[in-house]
């Protein structure tokens, strides 16, 4: 099930928000851990029963660790093992498996495990609320259900943001509703509901007709480029606005996700706009515990490429992430020891240019399915394929695509929000936004509605993740 399916929006959300205000307050995580193992069990009917039992083992790990402190680090050393373990036999096994194969004479059968969407993502939950509770920053959880709530929770559940459980931890047990606050998780979550599936959908598909078609131009590759970097960045931010929206409605307060990272002016700081929530994970849990910059130039070189080869491991089984995980690593490396201090001196555009530059050669290497059809979608981009500069071909879909193109380009920067905020300033027009605003919101489900009747084309991105 997905936030932007009919199913979720017409009958599982309704259903649930008349059941969940209705209920008592004391019976409240139950009725959100029984919709969220429901929403997991519509899609991945087998795979909920493992996400229960990396529950239990948190659960029962977590209460060892507090109870015997003489033996908490081997029992947190167990624990998390077995959770990564999971992790790897379900989400590497046959790249693993693919790798030695490529590498040797033998041929071993791949298992063709099926990859449990979401796993990533309460993996991660997890060991940092393990580590959390090793380390005296979090109590321990002895309520399972609340526990399990937390793992579970079926608004980030899928796609993020990664939610440690100090996050959440006080309003397990005492959360606030309001009116406002109901009101402001409509609000996002019907943002994020039209840049997923107005704007990000849209440049989907133009990016899937760039990668099918046979009449390659340089334009066309630099289309695919932009399209692809507007996508991704549409697509999770929408997930993140929804899944903010949504905890919001039950009294849940999420962190941010995405803070307009295509107006950063280095790789440093798009890292700290860009999905937030998981590069401060590896920041605290694997960059810091290493030594973080508190170690010599070499030993913080060494931490920030295994924090960089982790993430993009963490993205999925292909050469392509890793690859893209370390050129990120080498060139932040790069940026720290000496880069930054000349980019300051330039023009804020001319470094504009040149963090976008960067992202979409990487994101290009994001999206191929080997390093082959990387590279030549990057030799694309300069003509080094032999390849005309533009054909008839191109200008019909840069015509056909150009207005989405352009409400993205302005979508990814806070130009949209800067003038509403300048216009809410005005008594007068501030009480017609508040008017309009909740007809709009009517409008989007209106027009989302029949775009998810008519057009099939809605992928689910974190499939590879």
């Amino acid at each position: 099930m997905l936030f932007n399916s009919i199913s979720f929006l017409y009958y599982f959300l309704p259903a649930l928000i008349i059941i969940y205000f209705i209920t008592p307050k004391k019976y409240k995580n139950i009725i959100l851990l029984i919709a969220s193992l429901l929403f997991y069990f519509y899609g991945e009917p087998k795979y909920v029963f493992l996400m229960i039992l990396e529950i239990i083992i948190a659960y029962i790990g977590a209460i060892l660790i507090d109870k015997y402190k003489n033996q908490s680090k081997n029992i947190l050393i167990i624990t998390l093992f077995i959770h990564v373990f999971l992790l790897i036999i379900f989400k590497y096994t046959d790249f693993i498996i693919q790798t030695i194969n490529d590498i040797s004479n033998v041929n071993i059968k791949l298992l063709n495990i099926a990859l449990p969407i979401g796993i990533s993502f309460y993996t991660f939950q997890i060991i940092s609320y393990i580590i959390d509770v090793y380390n005296g920053k979090v109590k321990v959880q002895k309520n399972i259900i609340k526990l399990a709530t937390y793992v579970s929770l079926f608004p980030q559940l899928v796609a993020g943001p990664i939610v440690r459980y100090q996050t959440v931890e006080k309003e397990l047990d005492n959360r606030t509703h309001s009116f406002n606050n109901f009101a402001y998780g409509i609000r996002r979550f019907s943002i994020g509901l039209a840049k997923k599936v107005l704007i990000a959908n849209a440049l989907g598909e133009l990016c899937s007709k760039a990668s099918a078609t046979s009449e390659e131009t340089v334009v066309f590759f630099w289309i695919f480029g932009i399209s692809y970097m507007l996508q991704l960045y549409f697509d999770f931010s929408a997930y993140s606005d929804m899944a903010i929206g949504l905890g919001r409605i039950f009294g849940f307060h999420f962190p941010e996700n995405f803070n307009y990272p295509y107006i950063s002016k280095s790789i440093t700081e798009f890292w700290r706009r860009w999905h937030i929530s998981l590069s401060t994970w590896f920041k605290d849990y694997v960059y810091i515990p290493l030594g973080g910059n508190r170690v010599s130039r070499y030993k913080q070189i060494r931490n920030i490429l295994i924090v960089w080869l982790l993430t993009g491991i963490w993205h999925g089984a292909n050469w392509t992430f890793l690859i893209w995980g370390l050129l990120f690593g080498i060139i932040l490396i790069i940026e720290k020891i000496f880069l930054n201090k000349f980019m300051e001196k330039l023009p804020s555009f001319i470094r504009r240019i040149y963090v976008l530059f960067i992202v979409i050669i990487l994101f290009i290497i994001f999206s191929s399915d080997n390093m082959s059809v990387a590279l030549s979608n990057i030799k694309g981009l300069f003509g080094m394929n032999g390849e005309a500069f533009i054909n008839d071909y191109t200008l019909h879909y840069l015509k056909s695509y150009l207005p989405v193109l352009i409400i993205a380009l302005f979508g990814a920067t806070p130009f949209i929000k800067i003038l509403i905020d300048k216009l809410r300033k005005n008594k007068y027009i501030n009480g017609i936004i508040n008017i309009l605003e909740p007809i709009l919101i009517v409008v989007i489900l209106v027009v989302v509605t029949s775009y998810l009747i008519d057009n099939s084309y809605n992928p689910f991105l974190y499939f590879r993740f």
